[in-house]
């Protein structure tokens, strides 16, 4: 029998301990002051022994994870459990030492009564141990999704009624009748002030008053009607994505989806600048690049009509030769000689409200140096299964990568993977048997890491390995320094905003 689990200074002290059986305080911190004493630094052994009880213990630094069991308790059960214990602290704590431990202790606790319980080995692994305390619920976020449905019509339905009162006292204004009275509110005596004041009053207060979702709903609910593509539907996708889930299948989608949810709102100025780029990049799995090709344009965006006369100074620091081309109606020797976006005529205008592509370039190489992002999987057969290595390098040091999801395919059929070491985090995705490496950024200061896992299967079951990200740099150095009016030359104020996407970035 499993008496306790805990992680103790080498001193002695119990940073965290959990007892499996009654024990009381005292009990428990004697034996584990006394566990320092009782060791032979002179033996390599893994366990002593007292008259009353063993302890069990492996060093972790400057730490120790320490069982206590009864004597006759089979050993070779216990050496393995104090391995499934090892492992289980580093996936809360970034770091093994006190207070990092301390911290964490609840999640530690937690864990520990799904290794052991009333002091027997569960037969669990380190996957099942992570589901069990994430204890996600599918049916919460239905829940919760029907009930922002809800609100989101019940305050559109507010919205309605309150332009039709507002529609109503205008007609009546119009045709010089008596304004229909609000409610309690009065009739025509009520101004133009007051009524926004109850416009805005019918909005606040029916806000708290929301239906909510019933707990045990009866009958057919509009929750389960996933085949129709309503509201629900829609909202329901918005909430899981937001909560992790990937629904799309679509790398390059994902993509999209994932700088729309990662972009800052931006102050737009009357001038506004958007500078895209996509790339589209196949790898062998063996290295060397099959293919690369990268897509740019600017697009302008006038919202006030003094500043539709203008020039767009673009400083062009690429080097890798990229393929230049500006809209038909700019005046290309203008922009080939002073590297300035003009229109042939300077006396016409730019389009007002509306996106108009002055510049676009294009970059298709097989040249391995200019892969932004390098991916490395290498699978080795192990047995009955597979041991995963997987590594990237950020070749391209001036790029900052946001949101990076590395998506390795798993056999089907043959349960989750073993995670050994990794940077960031991870998902595994039983549904569609992927397995999802997520690093929120990648840069110069962080432009490489790794990440090991065990799985049954070959090692053509991981591939294609594809790879999602977004940045605010982009990748060809093109850039708008300024912008200038054609009368004057006066610099005229401007916003940018800068993404750079995947299209589709596989290694197959």
């Amino acid at each position: 029998v499993l008496l306790a689990a805990a992680v103790c200074t080498k001193a002695g002290k119990a940073i965290v301990s959990r007892q499996f059986v009654e024990m009381t305080r005292t009990r428990i911190e004697g034996l584990l002051a006394a566990f320092p004493k009782l060791m032979n630094t002179g033996k390599q052994h893994t366990f002593v022994e007292t008259e009353s009880v063993r302890y069990v213990y492996q060093p972790m630094e400057k730490l120790y994870m320490v069982l206590i069991t009864t004597k006759n308790s089979n050993i070779l059960e216990d050496l393995e459990t104090l391995r499934l214990f090892s492992r289980v602290i580093p996936e809360y704590c970034r770091a093994l030492e006190e207070n990092e431990i301390s911290e964490h202790c609840f999640d530690l606790i937690f864990a520990f009564d799904e290794i052991v319980a009333l002091g027997y080995r569960e037969n669990v692994n380190l996957a099942q141990i992570r589901t069990f305390t994430e204890m996600d619920s599918h049916e919460e976020k239905v829940f919760r999704a029907v009930r922002e449905t809800q609100e989101r019509e019940a305050k559109a339905e507010m919205r309605r009624k309150a332009k039709e009162l507002q529609q109503a006292r205008r007609d009546a204004e119009r045709h010089g009748k008596k304004a229909p009275g609000f409610g309690g509110f009065g009739s025509s005596a009520v101004s133009g002030g007051v009524t926004a004041m109850i416009t805005e009053t019918i909005i606040e207060t029916e806000k708290p008053k929301v239906a909510p979702a019933p707990a045990r709903p009866s009958g057919p609910s509009k929750a389960l009607k996933l085949g129709a593509k309503g509201k629900e539907v829609d909202n329901f996708v918005d909430k899981l994505k937001s909560e992790g889930e990937n629904i799309m299948t679509s790398v390059g989608k994902r993509s999209a989806e994932a700088a729309k949810v990662l972009a800052p709102p931006i102050n737009m100025d009357s001038v506004h600048m958007k500078i895209e780029e996509k790339i589209s990049l196949t790898c062998g799995r063996d290295g060397g690049l099959q293919n690369m090709e990268l897509h740019g344009m600017i697009m302008l965006h006038i919202s006030d009509e003094k500043f539709a006369r203008i020039r767009l100074h673009v400083e062009n620091e690429d080097k890798r030769g990229v393929q230049l081309q500006t809209h038909p109606n700019v005046d290309k020797k203008l922009f080939t000689t002073e590297s300035q976006i003009g229109l042939k005529n300077p006396e016409k205008s730019f389009p007002i409200n509306s996106d108009v592509g002055v510049l676009k370039w294009r970059l298709q190489t097989t040249e391995e140096s200019f892969i932004p992002l390098t991916i490395n999987c290498w699978p080795s057969e192990s047995g009955s299964s597979c041991d995963v290595n997987i590594e990237y390098e950020l070749q391209e040091e001036s790029l900052e990568l946001n949101d990076v999801i590395i998506t390795i395919p798993l056999p089907s059929g043959v349960g989750a993977p073993v995670i050994g070491e990794i940077d960031g985090e991870y998902r595994h995705d039983s549904r569609r048997n992927l397995l999802e490496w997520c690093l929120p950024v990648i840069d110069a200061k962080n432009k490489s890491g790794s990440l090991e896992f065990s799985i049954a299967g070959q090692p053509n079951d991981f591939f294609p390995v594809q790879v999602s990200f977004v940045s605010k740099k982009n990748y060809c150095n093109i850039q708008v320094t300024k912008v200038t009016q054609v009368d004057g030359n006066s610099p005229v104020r401007f916003s940018t905003e800068t993404t750079f996407l995947v299209d589709k970035y596989e290694i197959l």
